[in-house]
């Protein structure tokens, strides 16, 4: 029942009590109040009822709800809500109302510059599925171009993993077990390109566009969902999903990025078109500051989408779900605004393209900024010089769903952003008595809402140990989507296979869940417990 009912019921109850008090036949008057009371209670109980089922069967039959015409109520945010920015037009308009932005300290501005960085790799744990020792085709020592293949996985033989850079192979890292950890290269100064023969678009079969992205390196740019794996030889995906603009903090300005590969992007999406049998959704920024690039709001052969929120606003996860979730028979694929950009270049020159534009940014970079550079480059070369402070964590990409890294390590394949902050280490005495230090938070506690556009300089505290999983309805406050969260997190933690494919287990990937995790006063690990649950559906079929 939404709220301003209960706020309703809550009002008839407390005025009539009153009137039963001042009444001479105070019982009887009571005694009524009670039963009107009752009655009321009942009556808007039914009525919430039709409601939910008037909006259930309408999902059912893949009708639009977004606008409240198959409700018996007026939404009070239709009448006093926010309009849609004069920029959407009569394109379609989705208003997220659940999320939280974590706003940061260090992000760049829209200034480009050149990268030094010396050494790149392709790293096989990036992918979900792949044998845990991939078969490696060269050696230390070998020369290689741009889109030579490095390996290849066992149990997908065909699916070529190839070069970002031309240069030469320094090392196969190795990890436990004696698996494949990275292949490193050391890049040329003048980058060397293999030339592949590509088919013709308008001419092409399926079969033989598939097999031209198998050989050049280019599936793998693409994801498949459920279970966020390289795309399968077999399938035909249902539909294929871009998010132009990503909510997550820090997060690269992709406007900015491909204001000048409007051919490039075009051309992947005319790729796109021939590779399902369904639609090609763009998602657009839609909030009401956004600046957009005619790259993306004039693309052709696509149906475009506008999404006004907070994060996880800009996660194509939720977008399918607005859109067309996922059920338990459809797969449907995703991609980059970078490697959609890499794959229509792929097939205008012939030359697989890894080149990236990377965001560095974070309170602990003393000048955040957009760097050129390629895919897999090492981050200490990208950071080089460009940190305040020792005790930092180096992120490949956002705070809240990237991974840790070493001042060693490699940006992991689809990451397009470093971030680093301060190690939160250190004890703080009675911080939670006495909150002085700003930090991004949804509680109450602190007057952040008084704030909206204060950057927080944060670090990776957790401000508390793991603790008694309960249920607190935070994570349903933050995550736009229809499921429920806790339930699905539990039914993991206990194997029940059917109740997480029940409760929606194929709509959420680790970047989704993510916000969840950052609110949550369990302090649980949700993405390593949601990837166990995706892996143990995968594994039983």
């Amino acid at each position: 029942m939404r709220v301003y009912k209960l706020t309703f019921l809550l009002a008839l109850i407390l005025f009539s009590l009153p009137i039963s008090a001042q009444s001479d036949s105070g019982r009887n008057i009571l005694t009524m109040s009670i039963i009107v009371v009752g009655l009321v209670v009942v009556i808007g109980l039914i009525i919430s009822l039709a409601d939910n089922l008037m909006q259930i069967e309408a999902k059912k039959n893949n009708l639009d709800t977004s606008k409240g015409q198959f409700s018996l109520f007026p939404r009070i945010r239709d009448w006093f809500g926010p309009k849609k920015p004069a920029f959407v037009k009569d394109a379609p308009y989705h208003r997220l109302t659940k999320g939280f932005n974590l706003n940061l300290a260090g992000k760049p501005k829209n200034v480009l510059v050149e990268g030094n960085v010396k050494t790149f790799a392709i790293q096989p744990q990036n992918f979900n599925g792949m044998s845990p020792i991939p078969k490696v085709v060269v050696e230390v020592g070998d020369e290689v171009a741009i889109g030579d293949p490095l390996f290849y996985d066992k149990k997908r033989e065909g699916i070529n993993y190839v070069a970002p850079v031309s240069g030469e192979v320094i090392e196969i890292n190795r990890g436990a077990k004696r698996s494949i950890a990275s292949v490193v290269i050391l890049a040329d100064r003048v980058m060397r390109h293999k030339q592949f023969a590509v088919p013709k678009i308008n001419e092409a079969s399926r079969e033989d566009l598939m097999a031209f992205l198998k050989v050049s390196g280019a599936l793998p740019l693409l994801n498949q969902r459920p279970y966020d794996v390289v795309p399968e030889d077999d399938v035909v995906p249902d539909n294929i999903f871009i998010s132009t603009f990503d909510t997550a903090p820090l997060a690269p300005d992709y406007s900015f990025i491909a204001e000048d590969h409007a051919v490039a992007f075009q051309e992947g999406i005319n790729v796109l078109n021939k590779l399902t049998d369904g639609k090609v959704y763009v998602g657009l920024d839609g909030r009401k500051d956004a600046v957009i690039s005619d790259t993306f709001s004039k693309v052709m052969n696509a149906e475009l989408h506008y999404f006004d929120g907070k994060h996880p606003a800009g996660n194509v996860g939720i977008q399918i779900h607005h859109l067309e979730p996922i059920t338990t028979k459809s797969k449907v694929w995703t991609i980059g605004v970078q490697e959609l950009i890499s794959l229509g270049r792929l097939f205008l020159t012939g030359k697989y393209d890894a080149e990236r534009i990377v965001v560095v940014g974070g309170p602990q970079v003393a000048e955040p900024s957009y760097v050129k550079t390629y895919l897999g480059a090492n981050i200490g070369d990208l950071v080089d010089g460009n940190i305040v402070g020792d005790n930092n964590r180096l992120i490949s990409g956002d705070a809240l769903s990237g991974q840790k890294k070493e001042i060693n390590g490699f940006l992991d394949f689809r990451s397009d952003q470093v971030t680093v902050l301060q190690e939160g280490d250190d004890y703080e005495l009675f911080g939670w008595l006495l909150p002085i230090t700003p930090r991004p938070s949804i509680s109450g506690t602190f007057p952040n809402a008084l704030f909206g556009d204060h950057e927080f300089e944060a670090t990776t505290n957790t401000h508390g140990e793991r603790r008694a999983f309960v249920m607190s309805g935070q994570y349903e406050s933050v995550l736009p989507m229809d499921i429920y969260p806790v339930h699905l997190m539990k039914a993991i933690m206990t194997g029940d296979i059917e109740k997480m494919e029940g409760l929606g287990i194929y709509e959420l990937t680790e970047e989704d869940i993510a916000i969840c995790e950052f609110v949550c006063t369990s302090k649980q690990p949700l993405q390593n417990i949601l990837r166990e649950g995706l892996d143990l559906m995968q594994e039983q079929g």
